[in-house]
C-alpha cells in the first residue's frame, strides 16, 4: 500500500484579492521549483485539507491549495455575494497569472472535479493535465439524487430515517429546500441540529466504510454552517451550469491528457456520472477503484492517484 508523504507546511500562505468583496486563502507547498499543480476543493462550501499535501511528492511537486469565495479561511467567510461557479473558474485563472504559471496540472474530486471541467473547458490553454476523481457534473438528475435517493436509504435506513425525521411530513416532498430553510433560519437551535444531520448524512456516505458518527458529539461551527450556506446557495441555482453543460462542451479539453477515477460504490457521486464522462471523452485514463466510495483517503482511490502522481512527475 502507498503512504503517504511526511506531513509538511506550506513555504508561502497570502490572501489574494479577487473582487471587492472576497480574498482567497492561498497556499504554496512542496518544491518552489517543482511541477506546479493545483487541487480544487469539494462542496461547494468545503475548504482546502493541510493532509491533501501528503499525497503529492513534495521534491517534485509544487502544491498549490486555495480555499474557494466564502469557504474555509477565505474572506468574508459564508459570502453568497459574487459567488458563482464562473467567478470560481476566473479566480482559478487568477491565480494561475498570478503565482507566474504557464501550465499546470488541475486535480480536483467531487464538486472539485466538477470546478476542474468547467475551468479546463473555459482556459485549456493553462492546463497541463487535468485529474478527476469522484465525478460531479450537476446534472438535474444528479442534485435531486443528493437529496432523494433510494439507493441510500436502502444501505442506510437508519441514518435517513433520522436525516427525513428531523423535517416536518409536509416539508419532505423538497429536502433540499427544508434544510436550507432552517439553515439560513433565524432559530439557532434548529440550525445547529440541521448542521449535524448534514454532517452525518453527508459523512457516512462518503467511506465503503463510514466512520461511526453519533449525532450528539458532532460539534458544530460557523465555519461548519457557513460551509452549508455556501452549498445551498449553489444548489438553489443548479451550480450556475446548463443541463450537460460540461459534457456538451467536452470537445474544448479534448486534447488535454487526463485521468479519471472513481469509486465503484460512491453513495454521493454515482459511477454512471465517471461512465458518461468516459465515454464522451475516451481519451482520458479511466479507472473504477473496486473497494471504494468517494473519499480520496480510502486505501484503493489513495493507491491509484498516487501511483498516478508518481508516474507523471518521472
Amino acid at each position: 500500500m502507498k503512504l503517504l508523504y511526511s506531513a509538511i507546511e506550506p513555504y508561502k500562505t497570502e490572501y489574494f484579492k479577487v473582487s471587492n468583496t472576497h480574498s482567497l486563502y492561498l497556499e504554496q507547498s512542496g518544491n518552489p521549483k517543482g511541477i506546479p499543480i493545483l487541487e480544487l476543493h469539494g462542496g461547494p462550501g468545503a475548504k482546502s485539507k493541510p493532509d491533501h499535501r501528503r499525497y503529492y511528492n513534495p521534491k517534485k511537486y509544487r502544491i498549490i491549495f486555495f480555499d474557494q469565495r466564502g469557504c474555509g479561511k477565505s474572506k468574508p467567510a459564508g459570502e453568497t455575494k459574487e459567488n458563482t461557479t464562473w467567478n470560481l473558474v476566473e479566480d482559478i485563472e487568477k491565480i494561475r497569472k498570478h503565482l507566474g504559471i504557464e501550465k499546470w496540472i488541475v486535480h480536483g474530486g467531487s464538486w472539485g472535479s466538477t470546478l476542474a471541467l468547467a475551468y479546463a473547458e473555459s482556459h485549456p490553454k493553462g492546463v497541463q493535465r487535468l485529474i478527476l476523481r469522484s465525478i460531479f457534473l450537476c446534472r438535474k438528475w444528479e442534485l435531486k439524487e443528493l437529496f432523494n435517493s433510494d439507493r441510500f436509504s436502502v444501505v442506510y435506513p437508519d441514518v435517513w430515517e433520522e436525516f427525513v425525521g428531523f423535517i416536518p411530513k409536509q416539508e419532505r416532498k423538497n429536502l433540499a429546500k427544508a434544510y436550507e430553510k432552517r439553515i439560513f433560519g433565524r432559530d439557532k437551535k434548529l440550525q445547529e441540529k440541521a448542521t449535524q444531520l448534514l454532517y452525518l448524512w453527508d459523512t457516512v456516505r462518503q467511506y465503503l466504510v463510514p466512520p461511526v458518527e453519533k449525532l450528539n458529539d458532532i460539534k458544530v461551527t460557523g465555519e461548519s454552517i457557513n460551509g452549508w450556506k455556501i452549498f445551498f446557495h449553489y444548489m438553489k441555482h443548479n451550480m450556475f451550469l446548463k443541463e450537460n453543460q460540461l459534457i456538451k462542451n467536452i470537445d474544448k479539453i479534448r486534447k488535454i491528457p487526463g485521468a479519471i477515477f472513481h469509486g465503484r460504490y460512491d453513495m454521493i457521486c454515482p459511477l454512471q456520472n465517471a461512465w458518461d464522462l468516459h465515454k464522451a471523452w475516451p481519451e482520458a485514463q479511466f479507472h473504477i477503484i473496486p473497494d471504494a466510495s468517494h473519499k480520496l483517503s480510502e486505501p484503493g482511490t489513495r493507491e491509484k492517484v498516487m501511483e498516478y502522481l508518481e508516474r507523471l512527475r518521472r
